[in-house]
């Protein structure tokens, strides 16, 4: 999955040589040998610069560039984040409804950051809880739930800080929406070495509508694609920090360039790793939030491996894997797995203590009791793993048909987009306009922004090929991340499954398009009129999605418009 297998430093003699058969073979497809590049910018590559003619274009003095280009690494993403937070915020109450899976999410979240576990809630509550929550009891009897904690606590928070509302139980979704953003920007920036790159990507992310809807509704799969992309931000972190650890500890020549050493790359110890923790803890919270966290975590424990595999053989390793082998692998299982079950142990502390969660005592008043295995295992632990068997076969064997239900075959072309709510109200009530001809629609329809997904489906294939013929580790970190979160779901061919849990490989599709758009703009060293082409074509790209995010406003924030307007964005049949 790395793309940083080195080429030894080559000259003037080694440039002119033929490169091998296998090279000259894979031209055709757009292979082109690494160039030579020192050592140090390899193992730490810097951040890209404008140009002069840039700053020079809007008067900025050369005395200014630095304090600026400094202001920007957090100026931009900080900016980036406030239109998204505005737009996620606005009118974040509306509509005053409980909108599909909110049903269940909202009221369990209350009952958990209440009294530690969650209730069996009476049908037709939710009406009862829209007039006046304050009348409606908390429920002492346990409910059934099937997912892990972490969200609920999270949804819950918001509750507790602010009411139980609309708005209360969407609080905290949205500010992870929002951070989210924030948090693409930083990640782009450091992977791509551009700060205007990683703001397109934070950009992108902003405006897609499937985030925005999500980052909108109390649901679950936000606060998963959050801990997600911490883990992955967490993971290039470290990443940075192991790799600059081997560049200090590399010889310098004469001219003090840094030299490859294969002592140093096999058997220096890289320490202390506290951003590979972090990553670890960030995937037990994602795992805690909805159990395809797993998938996750073990693609991402492959991917840093891998990345320690590069690290070494391009400081000069004769034998990186071994080297791995022998000083990173267990350092790396211990800091992603161990912790991740912990932290996944510990969100379930309020069914743990509280002794009234659903199946909390199986194993000793229920049918756990007789068991043989009492004598080796409390009787906590054997009431948690009969009630996570139970989930399981919840999960593996949901076969029953909804209407909004899709293969994942079809996500990344939007094929079937669920529908949360929708209201028909006549002209003049509810907002519908008094002079619409008939009557109006109302929906919140959680679908990806069109022309960004679409992009999204070229942008992959180009990361697979620049992967595949440029070994550029950064496009597979990207297809890596996206994979995890999607191709698990093509095991799962006759279960229910719907458009939405695609959120949380959304972050990895903005950053696949700011990588293809990065090409489009040209490499560095292009001439004026190369760079003048594609500033252009890549302006029209981007001002193209954010143009379509503005037309699809009304059918993500629920907005009344006449029903002809409401058709007209029904681009697809299968969007209705």
């Amino acid at each position: 999955m790395t793309s940083t297998a080195p080429q030894p430093l080559r000259g003037k003699d080694d440039a002119e040589q033929q490169p091998p058969g296998w090279e000259s073979r894979l031209r055709r497809f757009g292979y082109t040998p690494r160039p030579v590049i020192g050592l140090r910018d390899r193992l730490v590559p810097p951040f890209t610069r404008p140009s002069r003619q840039l700053w020079a274009v809007f008067g900025i003095p050369p005395r200014a560039v630095e304090p600026l280009l400094r202001i920007a690494a957090w100026g931009g993403p900080l900016l980036v984040a406030l239109v998204a937070g505005l737009l996620r915020f606005w009118n974040l109450g509306q509509p005053h409804a409980v909108i599909f899976d909110e049903t269940y999410y909202a009221k369990d979240a209350w009952a958990l950051i209440n009294q530690g576990y969650e209730g069996s809630w009476p049908k037709n509550v939710d009406k009862s809880i829209l007039n006046d929550p304050s009348a409606v009891a908390i429920p002492t009897d346990p409910g059934y739930v099937v997912h892990p904690p972490v969200g609920k606590w999270i949804i819950g928070l918001g509750e507790k800080m602010i009411d139980f509302s609309p708005f209360g139980w969407r609080f905290m979704v949205a500010l992870l929406g929002t951070l989210s953003v924030l948090m693409l920007c930083r990640i782009g920036r450091r992977l791509f070495r551009s700060t205007f790159l990683g703001c397109l990507a934070g950009l992108l992310l902003a405006v897609d509508g499937l985030h925005f809807v999500m980052s909108r509704t109390a649901l679950l799969d936000l606060v998963l694609m959050f801990f997600v992309l911490a883990a992955f931000g967490a993971l290039v972190l470290d990443r940075d920090r192991s790799r600059r650890r081997l560049a200090a500890a590399l010889p310098e020549d004469d001219d003090g360039r840094l030299r490859p050493d294969a002592r140093v790359a096999e058997t220096l110890p890289l320490g202390w790793r506290p951003w590979r923790l972090t990553a670890g803890v960030m995937l037990g919270l994602a795992a805690g939030t909805k159990w395809n966290g797993l998938y996750i975590m073990a693609a991402f424990g492959l991917m840093t491996v891998l990345w320690d595999v590069g690290s070494r053989r391009t400081a000069g390793a004769v034998q990186p894997y071994l080297a791995v082998l022998k000083k990173d692998l267990v350092p790396a299982f211990v800091s992603i797995v161990p912790v991740a079950l912990v932290t996944y142990m510990v969100s379930w502390t309020g069914w743990l203590v509280t002794d009234k969660g659903y199946h909390r005592n199986w194993a000793s008043t229920g049918g756990g009791k007789d068991s043989a295995w009492s004598w080796l295992f409390p009787d906590w632990w054997r009431s948690f793993w009969h009630y996570e068997t139970q989930v399981y076969d919840f999960h593996v064997g949901l076969t029953s048909g909804h209407t909004y239900e899709s293969n994942p075959w079809s996500w990344l072309v939007l094929g079937r987009p669920v529908s949360y709510y929708y209201e028909d109200p006549k002209p003049g009530v509810e907002g519908c306009p008094k002079d619409a001809v008939d009557k109006c629609a109302a929906e919140v329809l959680a679908l990806g922004t069109p022309l960004l997904w679409w992009a999204a489906c070229f942008a992959i294939c180009y990361a697979l090929w620049r992967w595949l013929f440029r070994r550029d580790w950064r496009a597979g970190a990207i297809l890596c991340a996206f994979a995890a979160g999607w191709a698990p779901w093509l095991m799962y061919q006759e279960r229910t499954i719907f458009l939405f849990y695609a959120v949380v490989f959304v972050p990895f599709l903005c950053l696949a398009v700011a990588m293809m758009i990065g090409a489009i703009l040209g490499p560095p060293g292009s001439d004026e009129r190369r760079r003048a082409i594609g500033a252009i074509g890549a302006g029209v790209l981007v001002l193209l999605i954010i143009w379509n995010f503005i037309y699809f406003w009304p059918i993500y924030t629920g907005t009344p418009i006449p029903v002809d307007e409401w058709r007209n964005r029904m681009w697809l049949d299968t969007w209705v």
